[in-house]
């Protein structure tokens, strides 16, 4: 009975110490897309935070370019002037926020998608 015993937990052994293996490397795996993940909302937050930073001091030097205009036109031609330059200097803005935003999106999809299939990510 003893024998059998042994015989059992000896043949086992091997199979025991796979799965062990197994579960450690499928732990590790869980473990680096957790870190992963965790590094991405990081670096989202912080990317946000210099967004909006950013969008606020350009919309700032916008608005103070549109108040010394306004306060130098002195007829109706040179508000109509002012008026069509700060509406191009508005769509500028809004062209390179949107090329920007979608550059972001592109590194986002390819981080997740490196995140996912298992890759270092950057």
């Amino acid at each position: 009975m003893s024998e059998l015993s042994e015989r059992v937990t000896s043949g086992s052994s091997p199979a025991v110490a796979d799965a062990e293996a197994e579960a450690t490397k499928l732990n590790q795996g869980a473990l680096e897309f957790m870190l992963g993940a965790q590094k991405m909302m990081f670096e989202e937050l912080v990317f946000l935070g210099d967004e909006m930073l950013e969008r606020t001091r350009t919309e700032m030097r916008l608005f103070t370019e549109f108040v010394a205009k306004m306060a130098a036109a002195h007829s109706v031609r040179d508000v109509k002037t002012m008026c069509q330059e700060c509406g191009q200097h508005q769509l500028d803005f809004f062209r390179r926020d949107s090329e920007r935003l979608f550059r972001h999106g592109e590194r986002m999809i390819a981080t997740t998608s490196n995140l996912i299939s298992g890759r270092t990510v950057n």
